[in-house]
């Protein structure tokens, strides 16, 4: 999809802090940061929302969910935490309409969040 900025970040056209890649995935630091540590973790294939998933995807989804772990790991979160997000659709508050993951920590978190 050439108007979708992750596809675009995905396929290497648009420049980013990228912190892992494979065949299946980018993670990338937040351009927006919300907190000390936000990243994202989005599949290179487009999937608008999680809404759209079927059973084919749940080895994909395992995967960003493990790499999401991993990276939170390494980015300094394991002691004290993190939050994992995955926004959908418009009340779910997701602004950009392809499947991802954000890594949220370094700060405390409230709840409900607001």
């Amino acid at each position: 999809m050439d108007s979708c900025i992750f596809c675009n970040i995905a396929e290497g056209t648009v420049p980013v802090r990228k912190i892992y890649e494979d065949a299946d995935m980018v993670a990338f630091y937040d351009a927006q940061p919300q907190a000390p540590v936000h990243s994202l973790v989005i599949p290179r294939r487009h999937i608008a929302t999680i809404m759209e998933t079927n059973e084919e995807d749940v080895e994909l989804l395992g995967k960003l969910l493990f790499k999401a772990q991993q990276l939170a790991v390494e980015l300094g979160c394991e002691e004290k935490g993190a939050r994992f997000v995955i926004n959908c659709k418009e009340y779910g508050g997701q602004t950009v309409d392809h499947l991802h993951i954000h890594i949220l920590g370094g700060r405390p978190f409230d709840w409900p969040p607001g």
